[in-house]
């Protein structure tokens, strides 16, 4: 199977390599060709445009947003350069309406698309451990297990409509972007009376909320340890404004939303929007006078 990777970011890397290791003829483009040497040095073949992906049979894209991935997936020809039958996987977090728009788009070109965006930091990636969330046609689904299987730890599976597994992403990155919220408000109270939040936080991990994304990000905000940065806090808050216009869509209220909104957006006019995203907590922090 011939497979492309458009995007080789933090994630898009270790993942590609983990396609590389495995056996898979791969094709890479980036924007900024440099992230590609490790790849092309362990055998992949560099693409200079993303049209350069034609012959592919999966192209895989792990872009940072809406607009990159319609730029380079229409507007520079990368759909345009595959045969049909070819299969579009879209593993990045976009939103809804740009779901909708690439499925039609493929679907006028007899190209098969899935959703399947991540759940994983750069570790996870790296580590092949990452839990798959897919929606799609299942025999097409069936068909790129194989790839899955490689990537992953876990495939889950939502239903036959992309924008089920697009919805279901943005829903968990918004429980994400709560449970930093709710642990950094919690810190900054406790700090402010004294207690060292790292000890507040053990106590929390290892009795109610013994999981492993307040382990995580509760032992980041108890070290402030905000780089480097496994998610930017600026993808944070566009992740949450595509959960709220999912929401609008449906008219799901979802009034955590705004106030998670509105704090992103406090914590980037602060400048730490290149930050881990877990530095949300310094909002608290900065309000209650304690930085």
């Amino acid at each position: 199977m011939k497979i492309a990777f458009l995007g080789l970011g933090s994630m898009g890397q270790p993942m590609a390599h983990n396609l590389l290791k495995a056996g898979y003829e791969i094709a890479v483009w980036n924007r900024s060709p440099a992230a590609a040497t490790p790849l092309v040095n362990d055998g992949a073949r560099l693409c200079q445009r993303p049209a350069d992906i034609a012959g592919s049979e999966v192209v895989i894209s792990m872009l940072a947003d809406d607009a990159i991935t319609h730029d380079v997936m229409i507007v520079q020809g990368a759909l345009d350069s595959l045969a049909a039958g070819a299969v579009y996987i879209n593993m990045a977090t976009v939103s809804n309406d740009l779901t909708r728009k690439m499925a039609s788009y493929c679907s006028e070109k007899g190209i098969h698309y899935i959703a399947a965006p991540v759940l994983g930091r750069v570790d996870v990636a790296a580590a092949g451990n990452l839990n798959i969330l897919t929606a799609g046609e299942p025999d097409q689904l069936r068909r790129v297990q194989p790839v899955f299987d490689v990537l992953g730890q876990k495939t889950w599976h939502f239903g036959d409509n992309p924008e089920q597994a697009s919805t279901v992403k943005l829903a968990a990155n918004f429980m994400l972007a709560t449970v930093i919220e709710s642990v950094g408000e919690s810190a900054a109270l406790v700090k402010a009376h004294g207690i060292e939040p790292k000890d507040f936080i053990n106590m929390l991990t290892s009795t109610l909320f013994s999981a492993p994304v307040y382990k995580n990000y509760g032992g980041m905000i108890a070290e402030e340890r905000y780089t480097p940065a496994g998610f930017k806090l600026t993808l944070g808050l566009k992740d949450v404004r595509l959960a709220q216009q999912a929401a609008e869509e449906k008219n799901v209220p979802m009034p955590f939303a705004s106030v998670l909104r509105d704090n992103f957006i406090d914590a980037i006019a602060q400048g730490d929007g290149n930050l881990d995203w877990s530095a949300l907590a310094n909002v608290s922090a900065r309000r209650s006078g304690l930085k």
